[in-house]
């Protein structure tokens, strides 16, 4: 008897982002984003706003994504939501509407931690440039506006995180350098575009001494703020001047931050497998850094594992996913479980295979 196609909704509303989507076994059925535009002339996101926003955005991204997904509202099995880590206000909203939904339909509920979900978004049908899934172990490098992580991943659930951030997150820093060049929030894309045309060899920024798998870019953001300080007491015009080769520099060093981190952590490992996600990961410096780096290594077992970028930010597919892969080990969660802001370690479940 053929077994009956499981179909899970993911709702994310860790930061800015309500997204919501419908997944039927590992395909997309719809993933609906709700961007909130509000936030760029405060220069960041407003928590407060951002709570608001969701709470108004969430019923309509909600009902758009049955629609899209051509399903009914009861054949939906299970709801799964973001627990954490995130900004706590807008995360209580999606816990909020979440557990309403699944009380309403009478459904399991299924808790993800957002930084798993982002890796776990390899999983997703057709989700990554080599159309194949990611073979276990492998190592991930999350960056996105909130974290910079390596992770060594045993199985879906049996992750370690072996080095992060000590203090800015890659996203943030470059938010905050982005903001010294005068563009609005957020920075990051807008560093992307102007360095399409840029000499990345120009300006030669320092790269921080951090010991181990972890990895610091206040002070790379403050060797930038210095130095553009420096030239623009000389030539008011410096900025303009050199805008590319600013932007095109400033990707560059980060970039090789990043791989000579993760180069680290495969001679540690010994594990050739790595896999990118998270928002930052959609920079076009980073990605080509990474396939470069697997193109022209001796080691053919090598393999870099890079996400379609509608599947780098944050959204609601990554939580379906994950709310699946749960759902198959039956790793449903009570009612009253509550939402985090931060974490330091993975909850480390039994793999039944």
């Amino acid at each position: 008897m053929k077994k009956k196609p499981i179909i899970i909704i993911g709702i994310e509303s860790s930061c800015d982002d309500t997204g919501v989507s419908i997944i039927q076994n590992r395909n997309v059925l719809s993933n609906v984003i709700f961007n909130q535009e509000i936030h760029k002339k405060y220069g960041g996101v407003v928590p407060e706003l951002a709570s608001r926003l969701h709470d108004i955005n969430m019923t309509k991204a909600v009902q758009q994504a049955i629609f899209l997904a051509k399903i009914n509202r009861n054949q939906i099995d299970a709801v799964s939501f973001t627990l954490g880590p995130g900004l706590i206000g807008p995360l209580l909203v999606g816990a909020s509407f979440a557990k309403s939904f699944s009380m309403g339909l009478d459904i399991p509920l299924l808790t993800v931690n957002h930084i798993q979900a982002h890796i776990l978004s390899h999983f997703i049908q057709d989700a990554n440039l080599n159309n194949c899934y990611p073979k276990f172990p492998f190592l991930g490098l999350v960056i996105s506006g909130g974290h910079t992580q390596i992770i060594k991943v045993n199985d879906f659930f049996q992750m370690e995180i072996l080095g992060s951030t000590l203090d800015d997150s890659v996203g943030e820093a470059l938010d905050k350098i982005a903001r010294m060049l005068g563009f609005y929030y957020p920075g990051g894309p807008m560093i992307e575009y102007f360095s399409k045309n840029g000499n990345e060899k120009k300006f030669m920024f320092s790269k921080p001494i951090v010991s181990g798998l972890d990895f610091s870019f206040s002070g790379f953001k403050n060797n930038v703020l210095q130095y553009i300080n420096k030239k623009l007491k000389k030539n008011t015009l410096f900025i303009k001047q050199n805008l590319s080769d600013i932007c095109a520099s400033i990707q560059k060093i980060i970039a090789e931050i990043l791989l000579e981190k993760v180069q680290k952590a495969i001679i540690k490992t010994g594990i050739s497998r790595i896999v990118l996600a998270g928002g930052v990961s959609a920079n076009y410096e980073i990605r080509k850094i990474f396939m470069y780096f697997s193109k022209n290594q001796k080691n053919k077992k090598l393999e870099v594992f890079i996400l379609k970028k509608k599947y780098t930010t944050d959204n609601g597919a990554m939580i379906a996913i994950t709310g699946l892969l749960k759902y198959e080990r039956n790793l449903f969660d009570s009612i009253h479980i509550t939402p985090y802001s931060k974490f330091k370690n993975f909850k480390n479940y039994t793999v039944n295979k």
